[in-house]
């Protein structure tokens, strides 16, 4: 069958569930500020056969991450599949090392059907009472890069006093279960909209958090954090970093994490007013990619299952059904719309049957 393009929105009300053939979303423009569903488009083609070495999987959850949209500006091949995280089941196999049903991790992603090697795939630890989608979210690169931040950039320490911007995202709220669990001071975060304010200091476990629309970020941290904060995760940039440079003590840690705020501005980035207090104030500001730690993925698991499975903390996801609402699910995840991490599932029975 030769592959049949569709525009996304067009394609979105009349995709179908199919058995013989796969989907792929492709990227079809650049853009220039925010995306819209008119930059991707979805194509359908035959099922791919695996070749000797390979394995087919039919892919059961995907995650919609803001690197994405850094990545759509050059580092995405226009007109060919996108990458991304990925959860699925081995159907075909051609290699001993992939078993037909095992359940496995992979970034092939943004298709319902992927074709990976044992290099590119990885079987999913399953943990009783814990949904396969927290592999995405606080088990999977989100939780990771959270954990990594914490320990490994910034080194937190008992008591010590934490600011999070983009706090009611993927890696905010794990950032803030996990900084909780390891015994952090006041926990302060900063959000889009009051209700994800509220849920950050009511579920997650923030000590005090507001709405960035509601003032000057500076005059907003003062009075959450009158005292100053030791350490700041910074996925936002701009105005909230300034804020976080004049609010830190003295030897105190930015780790940077996104730059969500400039991803899809077309005007000139904003201009750090105070970068001289990182001298008077001897700060270290470091930034990281989560795939340099990837042998800190075992002890992520020993630290953060057993507090699921006794469920001191519990999952932020925002979970959307039907892999053909993966742009709509990308471009809400931009704009705010998510609490938490936000993950496409392939259909609600086949999660359930996994006891996702």
């Amino acid at each position: 069958m030769s592959a049949t393009l569709s525009p996304a929105p067009a394609f979105l009300r009349t995709v179908t569930a199919m058995t013989e053939t796969a989907l792929t979303v492709h990227q079809t423009a650049r853009p220039h500020g925010f995306p819209t569903p008119g930059h991707f488009a979805f194509v359908e083609s035959a099922l791919p056969e695996p070749a000797p070495g390979t394995a087919l999987v039919e892919n059961l959850y995907w995650s919609v991450d803001p690197y994405h949209r850094e990545m759509m500006d050059g580092d995405f091949a226009l007109h060919a599949p996108l990458e991304g995280r990925a959860i699925g089941r081995v159907v075909d196999s051609r290699d001993p090392a992939l078993r037909a049903g095992e359940i496995v991790f992979h970034r092939q992603g943004w298709r319902t059907h992927s074709v990976v090697t044992p290099e590119e795939a990885r079987a999913v630890p399953r943990f009783d009472g814990v949904p396969l989608s927290a592999h995405l979210s606080i088990l999977g690169g989100t939780g990771l890069t959270a954990y990594v931040g914490l320990t490994r950039i910034a080194e937190l320490r008992e008591g010590q006093d934490v600011f999070v911007s983009g706090a009611a995202g993927g890696v905010g709220t794990a950032a803030g279960r996990l900084a909780r669990l390891m015994g952090a001071g006041r926990l302060v975060g900063s959000a889009g909209t009051a209700a994800k304010a509220a849920y950050l200091t009511e579920h997650v476990g923030y000590d005090e958090a507001f709405d960035y629309h509601t003032g000057p970020t500076a005059e907003l941290l003062a009075k959450a954090a009158p005292d100053g904060i030791d350490l700041y995760l910074d996925n936002v940039g701009g105005e909230p970093l300034e804020a976080a440079i004049s609010s830190l003590r003295e030897y105190g840690r930015i780790v940077r994490i996104g730059t969500i705020a400039q991803y899809n501005s077309t005007g000139t980035p904003y201009t750090l007013r105070n970068l001289p207090d990182i001298v008077e104030k001897s700060l270290r500001m470091e930034g990281f990619h989560v795939r340099d730690y990837r042998d800190v993925q075992e002890e992520l698991y020993e630290f953060v299952v057993p507090h699921l499975q006794s469920e001191r903390i519990g999952l932020d996801e925002t979970v959307v059904d039907g892999f053909g609402s993966i742009v709509d699910a990308f471009l809400g995840m931009l704009r705010g719309e998510n609490r938490g991490k936000i993950i496409v599932r392939a259909t609600e029975a086949a999660s359930d049957a996994l006891g996702g």
